[in-house]
C-alpha cells in the first residue's frame, strides 16, 4: 500500500465529535408536561435517545443499532412550558461493537432567551452484527469539552462493565412471578 493511501485510510478510521453531533430543538408545549407542569421526564429521555442514535449512526454508518443503556441521566433544571429544549448529541468513544455518546440538554426561555443546562447523560449503544474483523472508527476531541468528556471515557467504560456484572446477579435474583403469587422465602 502507498503512503498516501496509508494515510487516507488512516484518516477514514478517524472521526471528529463535531462529525457525529447532532442537534435537535423542541418548543415545549402542554402535552409535554408532568403534574408539576414541567417537561415529562420520560418525553425528554425519548428525545435524548433518539438524538444520540443519529449520532451513532454518522458515527458508524448503520442504521444497525440498539440502546444499551443510558447511564448518568442528570436532570438539573426544570423545563418549563414556553421555553424550548435543545439536545445536542455527539460520540464521545467506542469499543469493538459499543459507542459512547454524550447528551447535553439546554434550555431556553424564549422571551428573555436565558439559556440553561437543563440535562446530561451518556448513553451506550450497541453495533448489531458487527464482525470481528470490521473495526469501528476512532473518536478525534477538539473543543475543550469535547475534550474533557471524551478523556473521561474509559473510565466510564469500566464503570458499566462493574455495573453491568452486578445487574446481572441482580437479574438472577429478580421473581418473574406474577406479584399477586406468594414468593415464600
Amino acid at each position: 500500500m502507498k503512503r498516501m493511501d496509508k494515510v487516507m485510510e488512516a484518516a477514514k478510521s478517524m472521526i471528529t465529535c463535531n462529525e457525529t453531533r447532532v442537534v435537535q430543538t423542541h418548543r415545549i408545549l402542554p402535552p409535554d408536561l408532568n403534574d408539576h407542569q414541567t417537561l415529562f421526564g420520560g418525553k425528554l429521555m425519548s428525545y435524548i435517545d433518539d438524538t444520540a442514535s443519529i449520532s451513532v449512526s454518522r458515527f458508524a454508518r448503520t442504521n444497525d443499532i440498539v440502546t444499551a443503556s443510558m447511564d448518568e441521566l442528570h436532570f438539573i433544571h426544570p423545563v418549563k412550558p414556553g421555553h424550548s429544549v435543545c439536545v445536542e448529541t455527539y460520540v464521545t468513544g467506542a469499543g469493538h461493537t459499543s459507542v459512547e455518546v454524550f447528551a447535553k440538554v439546554l434550555g431556553e426561555e424564549l422571551l428573555t432567551g436565558e439559556r440553561y443546562i437543563a440535562a446530561t447523560s451518556f448513553i451506550t449503544f450497541v453495533i448489531v452484527g458487527l464482525s470481528k474483523d470490521q473495526t469501528l472508527p476512532r473518536i478525534h476531541s477538539e473543543s475543550n469539552e469535547e475534550q474533557m468528556v471524551c478523556g473521561e471515557y474509559q473510565d466510564r467504560k469500566e464503570r458499566r462493565l462493574a455495573d453491568r456484572s452486578a445487574n446481572e446477579k441482580l437479574v438472577k435474583a429478580i421473581s418473574i412471578l406474577p406479584p399477586w403469587i406468594s414468593k415464600g422465602n
